[in-house]
């Protein structure tokens, strides 16, 4: 199981839809939840994309010598970046880190910030453009000298001289439920990203991508992206998701469902049917939430619960195909910990404890935090 945290290059704070309890995001901030990240065991960390975030490969870059293991999944961006240089970035990156960068994928959803940014296309085109950008991302980034031309792009004799470390380049992420987008991550990707669905619709896409990669000769790995909430109890965890959304009104929800219906989004569209912007219908499976997509776009959707739920539900997307495990919670640094703690040691029995606090007593009369006491005269 792998599984990666997030970092809110957009901003962070306690409490979803107002200013209240905001945290403004800079770079000490990142690198404390870079550092804890890497410190409590997440293979990796996402950084979003897209004109209200920072720029993900520079903050992905300035992160690197601050932490040992963890690895970046970051964006390249069809149509806004030539595949070549796009590669060429993936290489340095993946060289200087040491091997410890993910690629991610992403052909975009919002026509007017797609119009800011100049790409006009689109959205089936756009999956078009984005099967010719990887078509002639992998085969430079593999060692090939590339001659390519399509209805989109076109390169003649592109190269990449200094290769990637990871081999035959940084493994690819991508998400779409479109079919374009299904049919473009059969033909190319590592890992599929889907949102937190209820666990059945996400089987499905699991299996039509499954069924399509097949097609090409190809496997393809899957991976979930959703918020955790989760507390020592049920109860207080379902007080935290009330809580996260305790200063929304109905205004601002309005407001955000507008921004969210111009998208060309399929799985944009797909987060908000879920819940069609009522609070009275949040829970829409088993300790699955939606109150995050009545304001957030993108991952809408969070698990509630105690930590043996919590585990249960993302066991049960495993057994729906879901190897990687995208999460973020707000606000973020306090989340990582409180995830780490208190849910990985039942998702992963040979690299935590379980779940069971151990109290020892130091010297001094104290309790002390971890398995090994000081040694005696230690302060």
């Amino acid at each position: 199981m792998e599984i990666l945290w997030f970092i809110p290059t957009h901003g962070d704070g306690r409490y979803l839809g107002t200013a209240y309890g905001g945290r403004e995001f800079d770079h000490a901030y990142a690198g404390q939840i870079a550092v804890a990240a890497d410190r409590l065991g997440y293979d990796g960390v996402l950084l979003p994309t897209g004109r209200s975030c920072e720029d993900a490969w520079i903050t992905a870059a300035s992160l690197i010598p601050l932490t040992r293991r963890l690895r970046f999944l970051v964006a390249v961006r069809p149509g806004l970046m030539s595949p070549t240089l796009a590669a060429r970035m993936a290489a340095t990156f993946d060289r200087f880190s040491e091997g410890r960068l993910l690629i991610n994928v992403v052909a975009g959803g919002d026509p007017v910030e797609l119009a800011g940014d100049g790409l006009f296309l689109d959205h089936d085109t756009r999956y078009a453009l984005t099967d010719e950008f990887l078509t002639i991302w992998r085969r430079v980034l593999s060692g090939d000298e590339v001659t390519f031309s399509g209805d989109h792009l076109r390169v003649e004799g592109a190269r990449v001289l200094f290769p990637t470390l990871q081999k035959p380049y940084p493994p690819l992420y991508f998400g779409g439920s479109s079919p374009a987008a299904m049919e473009v991550a059969a033909k190319h990707v590592d890992v599929y990203l889907t949102w937190g669905e209820p666990p059945a619709q996400v089987e499905e896409k699991v299996q039509a991508v499954r069924a399509l990669a097949r097609r090409h000769g190809r496997s393809v790995r899957f991976g979930l992206r959703v918020h955790i909430v989760v507390r020592e109890t049920e109860r207080a965890a379902w007080q935290a998701a009330e809580k996260l959304i305790q200063y929304l009104d109905d205004e601002v929800v309005a407001e955000a469902q507008k921004v969210f219906a111009r998208f060309d989004s399929e799985g944009q569209r797909r987060m908000v049917e879920l819940h069609r912007g009522r609070r009275d219908q949040l829970e829409i499976a088993p300790n699955l939430w939606a109150g995050v997509g009545l304001v957030r776009g993108g991952a809408g959707t969070a698990i509630v619960g105690d930590p043996q739920t919590v585990a249960t539900r993302l066991l049960e997307y495993a057994e729906a195909g879901i190897e990687t495990f995208i999460l973020s919670g707000y606000p973020h640094l306090e989340e990582a910990y409180r995830v780490a703690e208190l849910v990985f040691p039942r998702l992963r029995p040979g690299r935590a404890k379980s779940g069971t606090v151990n109290r020892l007593l130091g010297p001094f009369g104290e309790v002390v935090a971890n398995e090994h006491p000081p040694a005696v005269g230690a302060q």
